[in-house]
């Protein structure tokens, strides 16, 4: 296999920076994913009236697009090392070891969940009973999870830039999915909704919601419950800093806003859409919910084109989910391959996959999953923002050369024992994140403090700052050379003709599946709708695919021609 230079321990070179599109594509694409249908009927089991679903996803994704914009994305633009390598440098060899195992690991088996959400809509082409045990109940599931994990797995090999461009196709299509589907089934539950037809736009809606899709039960969960969970459900990648792994490519740090596309298109109207599709498809099978999978609730919603829409969902979360798997694990050993540990990585993720527990128990999964992880976010805050401030030294353990960082594991333990024992005490696992940072917070500033961050290394870190003051000049030369070149001379022409085309044909595709949609709300057969959805879609997906390739192939050729700046970067030494 032939490696692709990720810049695994070291800084990212200015001319491998990525433009805003990839970023706002690779968040609408990753978190607009198959398990929101399974978030989404969640809700509807959950028995939470509708004015809590729809208060509580606000609250919670707003904290999270803070989290991301305020916390993750400076910080890994300033450094430009994936979470590894500078927690590497903050806690030393131990501590990272221990991490990028625990991380690895998480991060396989919520892949693995994601390509058991693709699985669930291929199974219906082959008539594969739904698989609602914790261990696969047919061979033929089984094939089709290898089938599904071999393909992500080659997209995640290909590193950061082939994961963007895919979830650049595909997260526009994705997105209107979800909404075509809402829109086709909605008329199915306003039928069987007394007096909803012939109220109000909203009001009819909120009878709808609360008679089929968020029915008040006894769950005992509020719209807290609900704001929790939106904030946590991600906070392995925003709050653990997972995400640095991908910001690190960001020209500016603004670019973590760019998560509010994933959270209010995918974790808030994708959720809203996919709880109405439940319910739809629940009244038209005249079956509990729960029991119904995410393939199935989109073929009944979609047709053909549904089973796309789950498949490719998976994909495109599972894509980057195994890249950052690849890259914790071969954090253990900088002389590995990152390809060949990537590919390894996948293989391990599809055959997790071959296994539905993760599936059946998501939400439980995701909340336990950020709250093991986010600790280790809380002292790298704490190491880059508060030691300055408060006079103690960043990188103490690298200039004292220790190969672990004791304070660092203990507030880490800490942390975790703190949010069982409250967990014991009856506070939901939805709201221990708070208490949980605190803690290694706290503990991690008050024990760094007394085992060596206050001693001098004047001396050292003086070189070291200053060194890293020259690389981020050296790349900001360069990010204004960059804007003040403007449109490169070869986006012009044949290949600009080309591009505009394939475009055009693109948003033409997509706006014949949204008049589709709006026809069936409307009143027309939902039977014709599911037949042909699919023709619009496929055409989408190969004007698209043309658009994307154009694109890429200008991109390069623009990287050629680097500023000087950029020359002169490639001569510096990464510390």
């Amino acid at each position: 296999m032939s490696g692709v230079d990720e810049f695994e321990a070291v800084p990212v070179r200015p001319k491998q920076l990525a433009p805003a599109r990839r970023f706002a594509a690779s968040y609408a694409g990753e978190h607009v994913a198959g398990t929101e249908f399974v978030i989404g009927a969640m809700f509807v089991a959950w028995g939470v009236s509708a004015g809590d679903v729809l208060w509580g996803l606000l609250w919670g994704n707003l904290l999270a697009v803070l989290t991301w914009g305020l916390i993750c994305a400076p910080i890994a633009t300033q450094t430009r090392l994936t979470l590894y390598a500078y927690l590497s440098r903050i806690g030393g060899p131990g501590i990272l070891k221990l991490y990028s195992v625990v991380n690895g690991a998480l991060f396989c088996v919520l892949a693995g969940a994601m390509i058991t959400v693709s699985a669930s809509a291929v199974r219906i082409l082959f008539d594969i009973p739904p698989q609602v045990h914790w261990y696969p109940s047919s061979p033929g599931f089984v094939l089709i999870a290898l089938a599904v994990g071999a393909v992500v797995t080659f997209v995640a090999i290909k590193g950061f830039r082939q994961v963007a461009r895919f979830a650049e196709v595909c997260a526009p299509w994705m997105i209107l999915m979800f909404a075509a589907g809402a829109l086709a089934l909605l008329p199915v539950l306003y039928s069987s909704t007394p007096g909803a037809a012939e109220a109000g736009a909203f009001e009819g809606f909120i009878r709808v919601a609360d008679a089929h899709i968020w029915r008040v039960g006894g769950s005992g969960l509020t719209v807290w419950h609900v704001a929790a969970f939106a904030w946590i459900c991600n906070l392995a990648m925003h709050g653990g800093l997972s995400d640095m792994t991908l910001l690190r490519f960001a020209r500016k740090s603004s670019y973590g806003y760019f998560s509010v596309l994933g959270m209010f298109i995918g974790h808030y109207l994708a959720w809203v859409f996919a709880g109405i599709m439940g319910a739809g498809a629940a009244l038209l099978l005249q079956a509990p919910i729960t029991r119904i999978d995410a393939g199935e609730v989109a073929y009944r919603a979609l047709g053909a084109a549904g089973i796309v829409a789950v498949i490719i969902a998976g994909w495109t979360t599972s894509n980057p989910t195994i890249y950052r798997a690849g890259l914790a694990f071969q954090s253990l050993n900088p002389r590995w391959n990152r390809t060949l540990v990537t590919a390894i990585t996948g293989v391990v993720t599809t055959l997790v996959a071959c296994f539905p527990f993760v599936f059946s128990k998501l939400m439980d999964f995701v909340g336990v999953m950020g709250l093991v992880l986010a600790p280790v976010g809380a002292v790298i805050v704490a190491e880059h923002w508060m030691f300055p401030k408060l006079g103690l030294t960043r990188y103490w353990v690298r200039y004292s050369q220790l190969p672990l960082n004791r304070p660092a594991v203990i507030a880490w333990g800490g942390a975790l024992l703190a949010a069982w024992i409250l967990e014991r005490l009856g506070l939901h696992l939805f709201f221990l994140l708070l208490p949980t940072w605190l803690v290694a917070t706290v503990l991690y500033l008050a024990l760094a403090a007394l085992m060596g961050a206050r001693r001098d290394y004047a001396g050292q870190a003086a070189r070291f700052e200053q060194a890293e003051t020259d690389r981020r000049e050296r790349e900001l030369r360069y990010l204004q050379q960059l804007e003040a070149r403007g449109p490169e001379p070869g986006s012009k022409g044949a290949a600009h003709l080309k591009l505009q085309l394939a475009r055009g044909i693109a948003l033409l595709s997509l706006g014949t599946c949204a008049v589709m949609a709006l026809l069936v709300f409307v009143g027309s057969s939902l039977e014709v709708f599911r037949d042909w959805l699919i023709l619009p879609s496929v055409i989408y997906f190969m004007a698209a695919t043309i658009w994307a390739g154009e694109r890429e192939k200008l991109d390069s050729a623009a990287e050629q021609d680097e500023p000087a700046s950029e020359a002169a970067d490639r001569q510096g030494v990464h510390t």
